[in-house]
């Protein structure tokens, strides 16, 4: 290949793809900004060894909670607002549940199905944490998901389905009507406050040059489940009758009624599996960051979108990868910038990022 082609092909990928261009010259100021700073001593390796580790726990929690709103998206063609705040009423019912078991005896009931409305008990008092009260956060961790997978079912019954057959613009409306709906019943029931849910749990260093990375035992928990559920998505996408006829569905749901499909068992099914994942993607972000708040699911819903829309709408996979780019995108934007424009930070790589690739990073391929 000659100079002139060389130098004619390039200019050729400048003018159909600028954003490319963009991206790769931020990514490189960045990236040399980082490496000033950590060759001067300004910028410690261990303060970005933990700003990943925070981004990438960050990362499995929207990933998680994004492949329900991306499986909706997917089979039932809507955007769900009401997707947040099922995250929040998993996390309510988990931890209700948890207070529950871990201070049966040791504290007044109302106060503990409450989650300790009213500053009236605290997690840091009962010892909760998946060392001191093991079996009560896994009876919480399995309940947030039974209770969001009823909700789901629940909603769709009584609201979805009878408008099933309208346009998108219908049903993403009623899903934001369903939203506030939730969320102020939830603030009505257990208070507005926000309140600190565990003890401070177990932790150990990883050593770096100049400093340690510290992970504690909440971290790794939210590893070994949001990776082991994950996987499971992954096996039921790609090995059971069910994945098949999901996959089917997306890609032409008239083709797959004809062709003998249970339409309506798909449906039941996509709000029992996103169902179950949003709410346990609902305790987890709470057991991670250790308090919990009426509006925890709304605040998070913006970010889940955006990992969504990156990653491809209606792509499981392009869910679970948008959700680690988003997380560490706003862990590590601090930097450079003020950590309160990080969430901005995230939308911005976003927009950048669809700019060279508008169908997303898995090319929107629906559902798998």
């Amino acid at each position: 290949m000659g100079i002139a082609e060389t130098y004619s092909r390039g200019r050729r990928f400048a003018v159909d793809r600028p954003g490319a261009l963009i991206l790769a010259f931020v990514g490189v100021l960045l990236l040399g900004d980082l490496l000033v700073g950590l060759a001067t001593g300004q910028t410690a390796l261990s303060d970005v060894g933990s700003l990943v580790w925070d981004g990438l726990m960050r990362g499995l929690v929207i990933g998680l909670a994004g492949i329900g709103l991306s499986m909706t998206y997917s089979i039932l063609n809507f955007a769900n607002f009401a997707h947040g705040d099922f995250i929040t009423a998993g996390a309510f019912s988990g931890w209700a549940t948890t207070y529950v078991l871990a201070g049966l005896g040791r504290a007044d009931i109302g106060a503990l199905v409450l989650v300790g409305a009213g500053g009236s008990v605290f997690g840091g008092t009962l010892g909760i944490g998946i060392t001191g009260t093991p079996l009560a956060v896994i009876a919480g961790l399995l309940v947030a998901g039974a209770f969001t997978i009823v909700l789901s079912l629940a909603v769709d019954r009584a609201i979805f389905r009878p408008i099933r057959d309208e346009d998108g613009i219908t049903l993403l409306i009623t899903s934001i009507g369903v939203a506030f709906a939730l969320r102020y019943m939830m603030q009505f029931v257990f208070g507005s406050n926000v309140r600190g849910t565990t003890a401070q749990p177990p932790s150990f260093a990883v050593y770096l040059l100049d400093g340690a990375v510290r992970i504690n035992m909440h971290d790794l928990t939210l590893v070994v489940v949001a990776g082991g559920l994950m996987l499971g998505v992954h096996l039921l996408l790609q090995r059971t009758k069910l994945g098949k006829a999901m996959r089917a569905m997306a890609d032409n749901e008239d083709l797959a009624r004809v062709t003998g499909i249970p339409t309506e068992r798909v449906v039941r099914s996509v709000w029992v599996i996103g169902g179950g994942l949003t709410g346990v993607a609902g305790y987890m972000f709470v057991l991670w960051k250790g308090t919990l708040g009426f509006n925890d699911g709304w605040l998070l819903l913006l970010l889940i979108f955006a990992a969504v829309i990156l990653g491809g709408i209606g792509s499981i996979y392009g869910a679970i990868a948008g959700g680690l780019v988003i997380g560490l995108t706003a862990s590590l934007s601090v930097l450079w910038i003020p950590s309160a424009f990080a969430r901005a930070a995230a939308f911005v790589v976003m927009i950048v990022i669809l700019l060279v690739k508008p169908s997303g990073l898995f090319s929107g391929r629906s559902t798998a």
